[in-house]
């Protein structure tokens, strides 16, 4: 950067100078990796780049090693190497609830018997691509909660009963896909939609 330039915008230079956190680094590591995984770089590079991230001291090291690269969006993000937060949720005289930032296994079970819960995975990330979620709702209730950027498929059976097939939708291309299915017998299951550009609001859409 030149010196007038350094004038003109001394704000960035500061901020240039910053100090890396970890936090920074794995945001950095992330946008490499999507980067390889789109073919934008081979295998060799994104090692090379993320080593020079997890040496990388400012923001300054950081920038130089990512400039070349898009931003990932938020569905790029959403598929981690980390273990599942819960396997099943079950209702049973009783309810259940899962929200917040959790890990969604390949396949998630949810019985609801006489009872029922709500599952939301709006700010869920998951282990797989494809998730399978296997809904059981007897005398019950459940209610799953979707972003409205990943793909979703309802393939669920109503007997005497409600299974939300107006949830099935598509999201953005390569965004990860949920596919719901089982059994609602004098009970429901409910797929709502929420936006993800007002998450801080409750912007729920029912879809069944």
């Amino acid at each position: 950067m030149t010196g007038l330039n350094m004038m003109e915008h001394p704000g960035r230079t500061e901020d240039q100078q910053v100090r890396a956190s970890d936090h920074e680094r794995d945001r950095a590591a992330d946008r490499v990796r999507v980067a390889a995984a789109d073919g934008r770089i081979d295998l060799a590079e994104l090692d090379t780049r993320l080593t020079r991230i997890y040496e990388a001291k400012t923001h300054a090291d950081l920038e130089r090693v990512c400039r070349d690269l898009p931003e990932p969006g938020r569905t790029d993000l959403l598929v981690v190497d980390q273990q599942p937060t819960s396997r099943f949720a079950l209702g049973l005289f009783g309810g259940f609830e899962h929200e917040g930032q959790w890990v969604v296994p390949r396949r998630f079970s949810v019985v609801s018997m006489f009872g029922g819960g709500r599952i939301d995975l709006s700010e869920a990330a998951f282990t797989a691509h494809e998730t399978r979620i296997r809904a059981l709702a007897l005398w019950g209730g459940t209610e799953i909660v979707v972003p409205d950027d990943i793909e979703v498929k309802v393939r669920g059976l109503g007997l005497f009963g409600l299974f939300g097939k107006r949830g099935t939708r598509r999201g953005k291309p390569g965004a990860p896909r949920i596919v719901i299915s089982g059994l609602a017998m004098f009970g429901a299951v409910v797929i709502r939609t929420r936006r993800q550009a007002t998450r801080g609001g409750l912007t729920d859409r029912p879809a069944a």
